[in-house]
């Protein structure tokens, strides 16, 4: 192992069981072959962050153990394992959480995202990154410009979830495109296919202020799902991509979408829901999910570099490490669009 002077223990915030979190001491791991060690400066919370802190699951994937939230990461390389050229030591990094098996079928045929071997940060058993220091396969902890901040830099998981809605929606130039849910992945959905030239993207939303501020990240309508119903059963969308997990948003979404279109599921509502079936058949309607993302990092960094997608401007609070409890509350405030978790400042800030 090659680098630089690295403590040998850390803080870490720890999610000890369900709606109790602790702040910890906890030795710095080692980077192993192929990996590098990174020191953590911005962690996005998500609402998969959330939902452990508050109901200890989602799905099947339960907290039984105490456990390290978060996944949305960006650090700096402080040291590297055999096999990784020192020359990254320095470098400014974006992770991909996400480290498949490599060797099943679903990652031989180019669907790693649904290795059933899948180790992801602060999806239980693993640990995530609410704390100094994480290892990453050094494939994986992109490299990103001095441009991009530290939190546009972490952001770039969550607008990968957005491009990868919008690889799976096939969008294209002079589409349109509803979504429904003016949350953060729906903005960055909206961010997405307006980078890949759908140009009239319509997000539904109950909440007023999500509506007044989604305009500013893609979207070029709000619409109210009641007060606007008739305006919304009227488009024939190209594609339907939905946010929220509602079962009468998704069947609002299918009903407007275009013979031959197609309807993506972002969000994680009820296990089950009924779905017209004659109207997705004699419409020819392609209906498929999004589970994380593939090779998505480049692209993100490309588009946030250029200024087609914004990331900065979606964080509107920031918390230091001990506060991480506070930053899992953050979403009670109906105002509040992304919380990042500062863990530590840039270097001479």
């Amino acid at each position: 192992m090659t680098g630089t002077t690295v403590p040998t223990t850390m803080r870490a915030s720890v999610l000890l069981k369900q709606g109790v979190v602790e702040m910890q001491e906890r030795p710095v791991p080692a980077p192993g072959d192929g990996e590098v060690l990174v020191r953590v400066g911005s962690v996005g919370v998500c609402g998969s962050d959330v939902h452990y802190y508050k109901h200890g699951r989602i799905g099947d994937m339960v907290v039984t153990a105490p456990i390290v939230l978060g996944h949305e990461v960006s650090g700096t390389v402080v040291s590297v394992g055999r096999g990784v050229p020192e020359s990254r030591v320095g470098d400014r990094v974006a992770i991909d959480p996400q480290v498949p098996c490599r060797q099943c079928r679903q990652c031989k045929t180019g669907r790693s995202n649904l290795c059933p071997f899948m180790e992801f940060y602060a999806t239980p058993p693993f640990d995530g990154t609410f704390c100094d220091y994480v290892t990453a396969p050094a494939d994986q902890a992109y490299t990103v410009p001095d441009s991009l901040s530290d939190e546009s830099a972490a952001l770039l998981e969550p607008l990968s979830v957005g491009l990868w809605a919008a690889h799976k929606a096939d969008v294209g130039p002079g589409d349109q495109v509803l979504i429904a849910g003016a949350g953060p992945i729906g903005a960055m959905c909206a961010q997405a296919v307006r980078a890949r030239g759908a140009t009239d993207v319509v997000v539904t939303d109950f909440v007023d202020s999500r509506r007044e501020r989604i305009t500013s990240f893609g979207a070029t309508r709000a619409l109210h799902p009641v007060a606007d119903a008739e305006e919304i059963a009227a488009l024939r969308a190209d594609a339907f991509i939905d946010c929220s997990g509602a079962t009468p948003a998704v069947l609002s979404g299918i009903s407007s979408t275009r013979g031959g279109g197609t309807v993506v599921l972002v969000g994680l509502g009820a296990e089950e829901m009924p779905l017209p079936v004659q109207l997705i058949a004699t419409r020819e309607i392609s209906v498929t999910g999004v589970f994380r993302y593939i090779d998505t990092w480049p692209r993100g960094i490309a588009l946030t570099t250029s200024g087609a997608v914004h990331l900065d401007d979606m964080v509107t609070a920031r918390y230091p490490l001990e506060q991480v409890e506070d930053a899992l509350n953050a979403d009670s405030d109906p105002l509040s669009m992304k919380a990042v978790v500062v863990v530590n400042a840039p270097e001479g800030n």
